[in-house]
Parts: C-alpha cells; sequence; structure tokens
C-alpha cells in the first residue's frame, strides 16, 4: 500500500494507493500534520511523495524515521528515458511539470565529460520546496508510474525497475538521514592538522606562515621581484619562462621531469595550497557545526546514477583531514568498502565465469594475475580501467589486446556498449536506468560528414571530427553499463544496510546522535562503494556483520552479481585508521 503524501493551503493529506502487495485493507485518506499522519500509518506502507528533500527533513526533526518510500521525482527521471519503459504513454507524453521537478545532471549530453564527478545542476524546481508541487496531483502520477512499471517491455523488466525505484528512493532516506545526522567531525583535531602543515592561523588576507616561507623559496629560485604571486598561473609561467626553467604548464607530472630548483618548492606550496583552498579553516568554519559535517547529498546526481553533492567536498576527503572524523565518546566508526565493484560487476553482467574466478579473492586484480592473463597487478588495474573507460593509448592499450583473450565476454560486453553509443544508440544498467541520447548537435555532425558539396579536405576534416565525437560518446556509453550497474548495487547495498541497522535496536549510550538515532548505529557517509557507519562501541562489531551481511544480499538479488562481492570492513575510533 502506498501512503501518498501531499499538501495544499490546508494542510498535508496522505491518500492510499493500492500495489500490487496491498493485502486489500481499506483505507481512506487523512488530513493532519505530516508528523501525524506518518506516526499513524501503517508501518508496512510505502510512503509516496513529490520530492523526500521537501519532506523528510521536517520529519526527522521530529524524531520520526519511514520505513519505506516512493520519490516520485526520482522515478519519474528514471521512468522517462529508460528503454524499458520507451514504448509506453507514460514515456511518450509531452514534457510537462513534473518534469521540472527532476534533477538536470551536467555532462548528460556531453561525451567530452561523460561521467561529471561531483559536476551537476539542479532545476530551479528541483531545489526542493514542498510548493513546488502542491500544484500537481501525486496519486495521479504514481498511478502513471505504476502503470509504466507493469507495462515495462523486456525479460523481468517490471521487476527490474521496481527493485531499482525501490533502492532510488531508499537512497534518498539515507541521504536525508546522514545530513540530519552527520559525519563526526572534530573541530580541534582539524585544527592541528592544518596548524602543522600550513603554520598557525593566518589573519584573514594574509597567507599561513609555511606557505609564505615557500612562496619566498620559489621568487629566490625563479630569481622573481617580492610581488610575484605563486597563485597567479599566468604570473608564475611567466617568470618560470624568464628563468629558462621550460615549464608549458604547472601540472605535478611535468614539474616532476624539470631539472630546476623551484621544483620542490613549488610542488610543496601547491600541496599546500589545495589543503588551504579545499578544506582549510575557511571550510571549517562554513561546515562543521556542533561536532558534525553535513553535506547535501544529490540521488542520482551524476547521470549513471552515481550521487553527487552541492558543498563541502564530501567525495574529496584528503587523506590529510580524515584523522578529524571522530567516533563520538563511547562510539566507533564501522568503515567498509566493496572492493574493485566495478570491474566485479561487469564479470558479472557479462557472466564471464573465468574473470569471476579470478575474482573470488579480496583483491580481483591479483587473481587476474594469477590467471596468467597479465604479468603485473598494475597491467590488470591499468588493463581493466582501460576496458571500462575506453583507454586507447600507453599501457592500456598495450595490455587490452590480453584481456581480451583471457576474458572474452567481460570485454565483449563493453566493446558492445561502446560500439552502440558511437552509433547514437541508448545502453541500459541490469536495473534499467538508460544512458541520455546524444544531443542534436553530435547527430548533425555525424549526418554531416562528407556532406554533399564539401570540398575534399572539408569534407575529411568533417569526418574526422564526426568519428572523434563518435567515439567519444561510444566511451561514454562503454562506461555507462558497468558504472551505472554498480551505482545501483550500492543503492541496494545502503537499503539493506539501513535496515539491518535498525533492526540492532538502540544502545545505553545515547552519544551525540540526534533522534531517530540516539543510541543506535547510522549510516553517516556514502562515497561510490564506500559506507561509515556510526555506531554506539557496545554495537559496533553487530554493525560490521550487518555491512558485511547486506553485500552478499544485494549481490544476491540483482542476481547476475557475484553472490561474494566483498566488503572489506573495519572498526575504528576515527577514518584515518580505516585507510
Amino acid at each position: 500500500m502506498h501512503l501518498v503524501l501531499s499538501a495544499d493551503d490546508t494542510g498535508a493529506t496522505s491518500t492510499p494507493v493500492p500495489d500490487d502487495g496491498d493485502d486489500g485493507t481499506p483505507q481512506r485518506a487523512r488530513r493532519g500534520r505530516p508528523v501525524d499522519l506518518v506516526r499513524d500509518g501503517a508501518r508496512s506502507a510505502r510512503w509516496t511523495w513529490g520530492d523526500t528533500n521537501a519532506w523528510y527533513p521536517e520529519l526527522l526533526a521530529a524524531g520520526t524515521r519511514v520505513e519505506r518510500a516512493h520519490d516520485l521525482r526520482l522515478a519519474r527521471a528514471v521512468l522517462r528515458r529508460s528503454a524499458l519503459t520507451a514504448a509506453t504513454p507514460y514515456a511518450r507524453a509531452p514534457r510537462g511539470p513534473w518534469d521540472a521537478l527532476a534533477l538536470v545532471t551536467a555532462g548528460a549530453n556531453s561525451p567530452s565529460a561523460p561521467l561529471p564527478e561531483g559536476l551537476f545542476d539542479l532545476a530551479d524546481a528541483a531545489r526542493p520546496a514542498r510548493d513546488a508541487s502542491s500544484a500537481l496531483d501525486p496519486v495521479r502520477e504514481l498511478r502513471a508510474q505504476l502503470e509504466a512499471v507493469a507495462a515495462a517491455a523486456g525479460p523481468d523488466a517490471p521487476g527490474r525497475l521496481r527493485l531499482l525505484l525501490a533502492a532510488e528512493s531508499a537512497g534518498a532516506l539515507v541521504a536525508a538521514e546522514m545530513h540530519h545526522a552527520g559525519l563526526p567531525w572534530r573541530a580541534d583535531v582539524h585544527d592541528a592538522i592544518l596548524s602543522g602543515v600550513l603554520g598557525p592561523r593566518p589573519r584573514p588576507g594574509e597567507r599561513p606562515a609555511r606557505m609564505e616561507e615557500l612562496a619566498h623559496a620559489v621568487r629566490q629560485a625563479l630569481d622573481a621581484p617580492p610581488t610575484l604571486n605563486p597563485d597567479s598561473h599566468p604570473d608564475l609561467l611567466r617568470a618560470m619562462e624568464y628563468a629558462g626553467v621550460g615549464a608549458r604548464s604547472l601540472r605535478k607530472g611535468e614539474l616532476e621531469r624539470l631539472d630546476h630548483p623551484v621544483v620542490a618548492p613549488l610542488l610543496e606550496y601547491k600541496a599546500m595550497q589545495r589543503l588551504l583552498t579545499a578544506n582549510g579553516w575557511a571550510w571549517l568554519d562554513a561546515w562543521v557545526r556542533d561536532g558534525r559535517f553535513r553535506t547535501e547529498w544529490v540521488v542520482g546526481g551524476v547521470v549513471t546514477g552515481r550521487w553527487a553533492t552541492s558543498g563541502g567536498g564530501a567525495l574529496q576527503l584528503p587523506r590529510q583531514v580524515r584523522r578529524a572524523v571522530v567516533a563520538d565518546l563511547g562510539w566507533r566508526l564501522v568503515v567498509a568498502d566493496a572492493a574493485q565493484l566495478e570491474p566485479r560487476v561487469l564479470a558479472g553482467l557479462a557472466r564471464d565465469e573465468r574473470m569471476a574466478d579470478a575474482g573470488r579473492g579480496v583483491d580481483l586484480y591479483a587473481g587476474i594475475v594469477a590467471s596468467g592473463a597479465v604479468a603485473s597487478r598494475e597491467h590488470a588495474k591499468v588493463g581493466m580501467l582501460g576496458a571500462m573507460y575506453g583507454g586507447t593509448t600507453g599501457d592500456s592499450a598495450a595490455v587490452l589486446p590480453r584481456l581480451a583473450r583471457a576474458f572474452p565476454a567481460a570485454i565483449a560486453l563493453v566493446e558492445r556498449a561502446a560500439g552502440a553509443g558511437e552509433r547514437g544508440e541508448v545502453v541500459t544498467t541490469r536495473l534499467g536506468r538508460s544512458s541520455p541520447p546524444p544531443d542534436d548537435a553530435w547527430r548533425a555532425a555525424q549526418q554531416g560528414a562528407y556532406a554533399a558539396g564539401d570540398e575534399p579536405a572539408q569534407g575529411e576534416a568533417s569526418a574526422a571530427r564526426a568519428r572523434s565525437q563518435a567515439r567519444a560518446w561510444g566511451r561514454f556509453t562503454r562506461n555507462f553499463v558497468v558504472q551505472g550497474t554498480a551505482a545501483e548495487w550500492a543503492l541496494c547495498w545502503l537499503a539493506s544496510i539501513r535496515r539491518r541497522l535498525w533492526e540492532l535496536g538502540a544502545a545505553d549510550d545515547a552519544g551525540s546522535a540526534p533522534e531517530p538515532f540516539a543510541g543506535r548505529p547510522h549510516l553517516v557517509f556514502f562515497l561510490h562503494d564506500e559506507v561509515i557507519v556510526h555506531a554506539p562501541a557496545a554495537l559496533a562489531d553487530a554493525a560490521a556483520e550487518a555491512v558485511r551481511d547486506a553485500a552478499a544480499e544485494r549481490a544476491a538479488a540483482l542476481r547476475r552479481l557475484p553472490r561474494r562481492l566483498p566488503a572489506e570492513r573495519r572498526v575504528v575510533d576515527d577514518y584515518a585508521q580505516a585507510k
């Protein structure tokens, strides 16, 4: 049974909508405060609303947890694009007001940056506000979505889509809960880390002492005036050219190949600058409050289904500051990651038994070496990344033929996906998320190659551009099926972890966790294939086992994927101890 939560000027209403699994118990629409409606609702109900971020934070603030949900905005984004529902009236209908709530993903139609980690944009209406959907009819939208899922075409298509939509919606609940609970963060430890690396906190507008010393050393090595600002790349490159350094850029790899006194202080300065800019004192002041770091997680913020964030750089926490992620007194952190998730997912999708055998252990790349496919772990890693991301040069290109002979089914799967992309076709993940089609400019470039009336040179140039664009889009679709299916596995893993942790109950020590998580182990961080659970010490080992069991459960649920996908777990006091 879906209980649809909607709002208008007079308050909130919950309306029952039967689903396939409904037990037939009659219910009527009710009106009241959202928190009262949810607390009084059937425990087995799936709460359905226009946008989780518009409803759930208020419930969490009142100490109320929702067991299951259906996010209409997230589900619509999947169903409107999925190849499994492409023939349904729902997918073929013109764009409407509900589409304005959908997430707009950066790079969705740009093969030059097909997987924009952490880069995204939101439509104005997607920044959730309850009044943004108050004029829409969520009951009608839910029924249309259920009809589209039921009519999906393909082997077990309705079942696959139901699992994807349930996982996507569960992910939205997890994201809201992680923001509510926050990642434990010791501001004093963070300040000590910064002071140890950069020197004492400077006054506004000044450089930290050690960075100023390095800036002076850079100027001396270049025989540059005191006015040279090492933060200005154009000025620094001109000074380096004048000094005969021979650098064409400030990339680390290029600088390391140079033999000049400026290299060492400049590389050290740049490393300190990155720390200060990304996670310095300004970051600490802006993002850490009351011992917690909170970011806004964007579920499905990347076109493949991976998450993004809208502040704080949560997807890129450098090793230098991880010592500041410290469990509360009497609590522990459970840090777990799914080892080499994407290549394992590829083996499962392709049903490549030999590659699956290589991944029986914790280290799949070592297993590939043991299989005799390549000579070293580094070659195994470079080759697999090249296969999944389209590496065509260097070591990747040299190793790929050997991997193709050793694991023909796996390599053939990504090659087929790449070929589909080069032809302008869409590809689809295991559960039914489909890639966007190329945009009109891409298609025009393909159709315009060797256009009638072109001079031979012009025709060859246009054909070369078209081939380059086609290969770029093929690299996008090559990776889409693997990264997208891995994202689905991770979402299912999160949903299972969330349920299992709640079933562990509460310990006597409430810690600093807010209700409804006081005394309970709960998720506080997620990064593609890695999770952090904050748990009372008495329940930490049980929480670690819950994370492990959830990985096995989810792998089995996605069928083709390996049933024993390793999830390494560590129970620690701070995040740095886990790495």
